[in-house]
């Protein structure tokens, strides 16, 4: 793929946690699939999800025949002293096909810029660069294209952004909330000692429980500490820290002390990022179903088309789809704190 591939405004970008949610990704309508490998160098290193080497490389050549990019997402952090499996999957992207890397490690971005100096680079939301100057080092030192927004600004603020850096903007436009800061979030590490940042993973499996009260709730459990309690006609989530009620001194019942389970959903606010500068639009959920992957990108697809059309879009109804059957327009409308 050349610059000029990378050039249309309102491309689609999509999850794919498994070579058949990327098959379905692209069928669906997605400009461009992002996934990674099958182990800590991407930020959703969970079992049974991600990619061999072979799988990317005949999944990038699915994509390709029906016109659509892959993008690689190499999105965490290298312990100091143990950077050969980030160096390996760089090499193993490129000889798949890669249209991009997506990256947060200034180390990794500097390691492919250096080696593989035909590739593009994507900064990840990992990176949590939010001012022009934070994304313009970036740009100037290792050539990144294309930065990807932590969700927390508003769309006046994105406008501005636009206007102050070389780069291409992208913003997540469905799925996760995402309030902490993206690439500097230490609560399971605290609890598990791994975490997103540096071992890709949030809330291993291998330490999630979920146990059954006289009363007939149920606990969620993460190494051994209780993250929530569910009442029997509720649906137990998976126990994440952020998202977890908590009992304190100043509340007689748990509450919500980081952030309610609640989906971003800015179907409705589309034009408007567009009209901000805004290049590409993400979806997240990269360990949702195959279902969940065709519904909304089929969604948003025909959303994008619709706009493209000077036509007003269709949204569909994808409440069913947001964690904890609710959704939000988050920091982009507005934000009440500064």
């Amino acid at each position: 793929m050349t610059e000029s591939d990378f050039s249309q405004a309102g491309e689609l970008v999509c999850p794919a946690g498994t070579p058949a949610a990327l098959r379905t990704a692209v069928d669906a309508g997605a400009d461009s699939v992002y996934c990674g490998f099958r182990n800590a160098t991407n930020a959703r290193n969970f079992p049974g999800l991600n990619f061999s080497p072979d799988e990317l490389a005949s999944s990038v050549s699915y994509a390709h025949r029906r016109g659509a990019k892959v993008l690689l997402a190499l999105n965490t952090y290298p312990p100091a002293g143990q950077t050969e499996l980030w160096r390996q999957a760089a090499a193993q992207g490129v000889a798949a096909g890669v249209d991009a890397f997506i990256v947060a490690d200034m180390g990794v971005a500097q390691h492919i810029a250096e080696t593989h100096p035909q590739a593009r680079l994507h900064l990840s939301v990992q990176a949590a660069a939010s001012s022009p100057e934070a994304i313009r080092y970036y740009c100037d030192h290792f050539g990144v294209k294309r930065v990807v927004l932590p969700r927390i600004l508003t769309i006046p603020e994105i406008r501005q952004i636009r206007t102050e850096i070389p780069c291409e903007i992208e913003t997540f436009i469905f799925g996760n909330h995402g309030l902490m800061v993206e690439g500097r979030c230490s609560l399971t590490n605290w609890l598990t000692g791994q975490s997103t940042n540096m071992d890709g993973v949030c809330s291993p499996a291998a330490q999630v429980s979920y146990e059954r009260d006289a009363d007939g709730s149920m606990r969620s459990c993460l190494g051994g500490f209780t993250i929530d309690s569910f009442a029997s006609d509720e649906t137990a989530g998976y126990p994440t820290i952020c998202k977890g009620r908590y009992v304190a001194p100043h509340r007689a019942e748990g509450y919500y002390a980081f952030e309610e389970p609640v989906s971003l959903n800015l179907a409705r606010l589309l034009p408007e990022l567009m009209d901000a500068g805004v290049h590409a639009f993400k979806i997240e959920g990269r360990q949702r179903s195959k279902s969940y992957v065709r519904q909304v990108v089929s969604s948003f697809r025909r959303a994008v088309d619709a706009i493209r059309a000077g036509e007003d879009p269709a949204l569909a109804d994808l409440v069913a789809l947001t964690e904890g059957q609710k959704q939000t327009q988050g920091a982009f409308e507005t934000k009440k704190w500064r």
